[in-house]
């Protein structure tokens, strides 16, 4: 009997091609776009093209079609409120700069998504993201960096669970972009040449302090650029605009440049200085997974990375209480940003990672 994968589909070329592949390896496959607003939902959430607007998920209807496959749109709208949107603004309340993508993978995509998917008598679920994962002789699952190491996406994948993982595939983590573009083409999907999605999903223009003022209009407020000292270089429109590292769009003239270095909710200050008050070593981070083992018992020397877009480090991992880790680099990183998350390797293993808490 056929395994059964449900197959998220934003009605990209990725998550496309992984249905067409998996349909191809034998799996009864089931297409499923997780619609995360009301089709008459407010402009500041809908915007057309993003991964659930109603042209992309009349594009996964008609790659379902092409392939042959069922296609069903769920109500993930709530939940996605909840644990993405809902967060991500309150994080930024608080003076912490998000990732609304590793929210979604840990609460939406690989959690509900995952439970939903069982409920209905699937084996397995499948995305379109770039990475492996794989099975080591004691039976553990691994989470390994795709083939492709520019469009690799385990940064925002480190919170996978064993059981999730027994239980998610990603097969375009064994192909470059452009082999999944090619295969595309072949099968004629209109989809391979649609350009990918890299903005924010339900943020219009990418302009994330805009959307906060307009979700919070009494509680973003203006307030004071101070240096590291206190004195007062300026006004601010508010902390929501801001994020560590920051220089352009501060609309200061001192004569010299300065870069954002802190923010502080508590006295609505964002803080100001020279670029080498960006550079820092160390930091503490929270909820903490690992995946080759289930906790640090010992200190471990890792490869880690504080954003996304940033190459892997050398730092020395040392477990702390309730679970938390500190992370010490080697040499010092740009921008260390409360809110983000540091995710850790040993080569193409992700080891796990955890959100910054606190930079030392």
């Amino acid at each position: 009997m056929k395994k059964k994968v449900v197959v998220g589909m934003s009605g990209g070329v990725d998550s496309s091609v992984a249905a067409y592949l998996l349909k191809e390896q034998g799996y009864d496959v089931i297409g499923v776009t997780m619609k995360h607003f009301d089709d008459e939902s407010e402009d500041y959430v809908e915007r057309e093209g993003g991964c659930c607007s109603l042209s992309s998920v009349e594009d996964a209807r008609r790659v379902a079609d092409k392939l042959g496959i069922p296609f069903y749109v769920l109500n993930f709208k709530e939940s996605f409120k909840e644990k993405v949107i809902d967060y991500f603004v309150q994080e930024y309340m608080e003076g912490k700069t998000p990732n609304p993508c590793i929210a979604c993978n840990k609460h939406i995509k690989f959690d509900e998504f995952l439970r939903r998917a069982k409920g209905i008598g699937a084996d397995f679920v499948a995305t379109g993201h770039y990475a492996k994962i794989e099975k080591n002789e004691d039976g553990r699952h691994l989470l390994i960096k795709a083939d492709d190491d520019k469009k690799d996406q385990t940064y925002a994948l480190y919170n996978f669970t064993q059981e999730q993982l027994s239980q998610t595939l990603m097969p375009c983590g064994n192909y470059t972009k452009d082999k999944i573009r090619e295969i595309a083409k072949e099968i004629g999907l209109a989809v391979h040449n649609k350009k990918d999605s890299e903005e924010i999903c339900f943020i219009p223009d990418n302009n994330h302090g805009k959307f906060i003022t307009l979700v919070r209009p009494n509680e973003v407020k203006q307030g004071n650029f101070v240096d590291k000292n206190g004195n007062v270089l300026g006004k601010h429109k508010g902390i929501v605009y801001y994020t560590i590292g920051q220089r352009k769009g501060l609309g200061l003239a001192l004569g010299y440049p300065v870069f954002v270095t802190d923010i502080n909710p508590n006295t609505n200050e964002v803080i100001v200085g020279p670029e080498e008050d960006v550079f820092k070593t160390d930091l503490v981070a929270k909820d903490v997974n690992f995946i080759p083992f289930d906790k640090l018992d010992k200190e471990i020397t890792v490869y880690a990375k504080v954003r996304y877009l940033a190459r892997p480090a050398e730092a020395i991992l040392t477990p702390l209480e309730d679970g938390k880790v500190k992370v010490s680099f080697k040499d010092k990183q740009r921008a260390i940003t409360k809110g983000q998350s540091v995710v850790f390797y040993d080569g193409n293993l992700v080891i796990g990672g955890g959100v910054i808490e606190n930079i030392i």
